[in-house]
């Protein structure tokens, strides 16, 4: 007999991903797969928002799931134009070679 869903299992699931996100924000030099490794935190954040809402019967954790998405897809937009703004200037998305504060 199957054993259900409960929060421990949502708990588990949104730890690996933030756990995914933060290795791929420490250990990649890419500045894409960093700025997606992010959108990977804040969908740990969102998963276990909405769990503990649902877990005790309130809305009040998917609100502020709906504000995460809302804050990341903001975030997102700005980084990807920063990002494109630099690769015109440096033709690469490496974060070892911004060094724009050194002329």
């Amino acid at each position: 007999m199957p054993q259900p869903v409960g929060p421990n299992h949502y708990i588990v699931v949104a730890g690996l991903l933030f756990l995914i996100g933060v290795a791929g924000v420490l250990l990649r030099r890419n500045l894409v797969i960093i700025l997606m490794s992010i959108e990977l935190i804040f969908n740990a954040v969102n998963l276990n928002l909405v769990a503990f809402s649902r877990h005790h019967q309130q809305l009040d954790g998917q609100v502020f799931a709906l504000l995460v998405i809302g804050v990341a897809v903001a975030e997102a937009a700005v980084a990807l134009g920063v990002l494109i703004a630099f690769f015109r200037l440096r033709a690469t998305v490496l974060e070892d070679e911004i060094n724009l504060l050194k002329w």
